[in-house]
């Protein structure tokens, strides 16, 4: 979740209003801060309109809130920096004010009468009901904003409501028809599904040989690399129980099932126990690593690996493999200890011989062989297709998908897919293993029921609405420049 939010934060303009709304609803609860300098200076222009201080204040609390209820309260101030969540609160504000922008040049207009109205309707000022406005006020003074910002924040809210309300429309009744109208096509095929068995493939070692002299370069013996580790293992550190709780509670966040909730210390003690052991060898295997580089310490282990090998993880062998003759890596963690690895040499990637690959090229003479084979068999079987010699004869539809020829789930999408794409009365589907031959014999469209033409109906309306929002968002950018006069806050 939270990375989606990082990666699509400007969309969530559509669902996220940084000011009001969501600010107040969340309750009043506590929220980070963030600081560029005093509450009235301007931190950007975008169009003709500039951005306050207080606007973006109030965007990066929301998002805070946001981020640190999915990581269940752990978030603080230096980690929302590490997340960047400053920057994205800009780039939200940033494209509401060029929304604020087009709604302008529209003539746009809010009344103070629609702001009081608006202002009134939120749960979190009422009492017994109605608005009141000590807790409005006490509300404000705890956020240190003033009435007419705030309430400038809700016109805001309301006139990009206005304007997305006018961009915004529901699918047409011939856009229902043109999406219904595929789900509702059925065919009624003959066809044949042809397989391996079908085929009879012979293989002699000149064909082999053969193949191997034209594909020599699949087959090589792996990278290898002779390194020297020393080992600092961890399995005699002791941990008290008090430490081990200390450790769970500073990072109980990494502890959490499939289903999202937080595993209890009892379900997870011999990985937070093993983690707290690798946390407190940590400094033991810095200096090793400091005495093996000065040649202090002899090295445990001296061995051969390969860049395939299962031993050591590939991302270490990718940095080892970056590394120069003799250079000494630092720490890593390997299973439950920490490894320092030095490179003494490496041997760059060696052809197999003809027997020392000869299993692995009877596998794929065979498989492109036989791949082969089916598609002259079903070229053949094409050419002379007829309901007559057909292996049976069936009438499918994207409606009534499941098992339409027996196929497993992915081999019936895919046939289909292709099929029902497909501007050919007859033709050749090729899929993971198999080959399906088929002639359309006819053709209907089934028409939609009620239930099917709302969920229709919503679909393409969801469509439309996306495809403009991507697309008013790329136009804003090109009508709407931005001008920033804080340093850090990069556009995207």
């Amino acid at each position: 979740m939270i990375s989606w939010m990082q990666k699509h934060n400007r969309y969530l303009v559509w669902t996220i209003w940084i000011a009001t709304i969501a600010f107040i609803g969340a309750g009043f609860v506590g929220w980070g801060s963030y600081q560029f300098g005093a509450n009235s200076g301007k931190i950007a222009k975008v169009g003709d309109i500039t951005i306050d201080q207080s606007r973006f204040d109030m965007a990066y609390r929301n998002l805070y809130n946001q981020y640190n209820q999915q990581l269940q309260g752990k978030l603080d101030d230096k980690k929302a920096k590490e997340m960047g969540i400053d920057k994205q609160a800009f780039n939200i504000v940033r494209t509401q004010t060029q929304i604020l922008n087009l709604a302008k040049q529209y003539g746009i207009i809010v009344s103070d009468a629609e702001v009081a109205k608006a202002l009134e309707s939120f749960e979190g000022f009422k009492n017994n009901g109605k608005f009141d406005k000590t807790i409005y006020e006490q509300y404000l003074q705890s956020q240190n904003i003033k009435a007419k910002v705030f309430e400038d924040m809700i016109k805001d809210e309301l006139i990009i409501n206005k304007l997305i309300a006018l961009l915004y429309t529901n699918a047409t009744p011939f856009e229902d028809k043109a999406a219904s109208m595929p789900l509702g096509l059925s065919d009624q095929i003959a066809y044949s599904i042809l397989t391996a068995k079908d085929i009879s493939i012979s293989i002699d070692d000149n064909q082999l040989q053969q193949y191997w002299s034209k594909n020599k370069q699949n087959y090589m013996h792996p990278k290898k690399y002779s390194i020297e580790i020393l080992w600092t293992p961890t399995e005699n550190i002791i941990v008290s129980q008090e430490e081990l709780e200390e450790f769970y509670k500073a990072n109980a966040h990494n502890f959490i099932a499939p289903d999202g909730k937080q595993l209890p210390l009892a379900a997870v003690v011999p990985i937070v126990t093993q983690e707290l052991r690798l946390q407190k060898a940590e400094k033991t295997a810095q200096r090793a690593y400091i005495d093996f580089k000065k040649a202090k310490l002899p090295a445990n282990e001296k061995v051969i690996v390969s860049a395939n090998d299962s031993k050591i993880p590939s991302s270490i062998i990718n940095e080892i493999d970056k590394m120069k003759n003799g250079d000494i890596l630092k720490p890593k963690v390997i299973g439950d200890k920490y490894a320092t690895i030095k490179l003494v040499s490496t041997t760059n990637p060696q052809p197999m011989t003809f027997e020392e690959a000869k299993t692995n090229i009877v596998k794929d003479y065979t498989q492109e062989a036989t791949k082969n084979a089916l598609q002259t068999l079903a070229k053949n079987t094409l050419n002379n297709f007829d309901t007559a010699n057909a292996q049976a004869v069936k009438w499918i539809s994207l409606k009534n998908n499941d098992n339409a020829l027996s196929l497993n789930n992915e081999e019936n999408l895919q046939f289909l897919q292709e099929l029902f794409t497909s501007h050919k009365e007859k033709g050749i589907i090729n899929l993971s293993d198999k080959v399906v031959v088929y002639k359309i014999i006819a053709q209907r469209v089934i028409p939609s029921d009620n239930k099917e033409a709302q969920m229709i109906n919503q679909s393409v309306s969801e469509l439309k609405r996306k495809l403009l929002e991507v697309n008013l968002l790329k136009q804003l950018d090109k009508d709407f420049s931005t001008d920033v006069y804080v340093k850090g806050l990069d556009l995207e």
